[in-house]
């Protein structure tokens, strides 16, 4: 469903030129739930925006099912936006409209789209637990149950790929959990890619892969254990290290054999800008530089 391979973006003004992604590499299956992690400022946000069309990508390859956003024409992106890619903000009033009730807003994509699907419509509010809210305006709504709502808009045009920024960021932990399972839900029952950035721990513990990005790269790989459990533990958010509780972290390496070792990992063996590296047939062992001293590790 994604493929990005050496992706770059960088954001320019007249005297300040930032990098937000370095030559990013992703890839996400069709019908994979996965999420995305990162500190403020590492380029996750940036990619998710690329990824829905609100970010033109600066170089390198990005394509998400038969589209290619590096080539894409205006009006392409329009079609695109309207039927490939749903996305949700952790800011819901962002997809809402006030003087509309629950239903109508659902209704508001399709109507643009010229395809208005009622019946389609109820379901999807069945789905995200409001069957007998959909006529209510959003005054009668509390706030999770409008992030629901903006859940069913962003899927009103049955896209194929469901992109959530912090999805649960405003919300208390039962409704996080709730809003969790309807993703499980409707990634099952509909097959649609989802992919969410979060800061949330807890949440990324409930899906079989996360990916850390650091410096606007990949870093870091955690493949869930057992996929077939859903709701195995938390996942501490102390290091990359602190993951290991629900899943196995994986170094990533690109395709000319870059890989970004753990700060904490290089912290504790006093390497800065450079290190020794030897092959015992077996493994790759790094060191701090000889002449520097040090402790191996591998």
């Amino acid at each position: 469903m994604i493929h990005c391979e050496g992706l770059v973006k960088i954001y320019k003004t007249e005297d300040l030129e930032v990098v937000a992604l370095q030559g990013l590499n992703l890839t996400v299956e069709d019908g994979e739930l996965m999420a995305i992690i990162g500190n403020s400022g590492s380029g996750k946000s940036t990619l998710l925006n690329t990824l829905g069309g609100l970010d033109r990508p600066s170089a390198g390859q990005v394509k998400v099912g038969p589209w290619d956003l590096l080539k894409i024409t205006e009006e392409e992106l329009v079609q695109y936006k309207r039927e490939t890619v749903g996305f949700i903000w952790q800011n819901n009033a962002r997809n809402l409209l006030p003087y509309l009730t629950a239903l109508e807003n659902v209704e508001m994509p399709m109507m643009l789209s010229g395809k208005v699907d009622r019946t389609y419509a109820k379901q999807l509010l069945e789905w995200v637990g409001l069957k007998e809210r959909m006529h209510n305006k959003l005054h009668q709504l509390s706030g999770g149950e409008q992030q629901r709502v903006a859940i069913a808009i962003s899927l009103s045009n049955r896209p194929k790929l469901l992109l959530a920024d912090e999805p649960t960021g405003s919300v208390d932990t039962a409704t996080s959990d709730l809003i969790m399972g309807i993703f499980r839900t409707l990634n099952r029952e509909l097959g649609i890619t989802i992919v969410i950035v979060t800061h949330d721990m807890s949440l990324a513990s409930k899906v079989d892969r996360v990916v850390a990005i650091r410096d606007g790269l990949t870093s870091t790989e955690f493949i869930k254990r057992n996929p077939n459990i859903t709701d195995g533990g938390e996942i501490e958010q102390k290091s990359a290290r602190g993951l290991n509780q629900v899943h196995e972290a994986y170094v990533v390496v690109d395709r000319v054999g870059r890989l970004q070792v753990p700060k904490e990992y290089l912290t504790a063996l006093g390497i800065k800008d450079k290190a020794s590296m030897e092959f015992d047939g077996e493994r790759i062992i790094i060191s701090s530089p000889k002449s520097l001293g040090g402790n191996n590790h591998e």
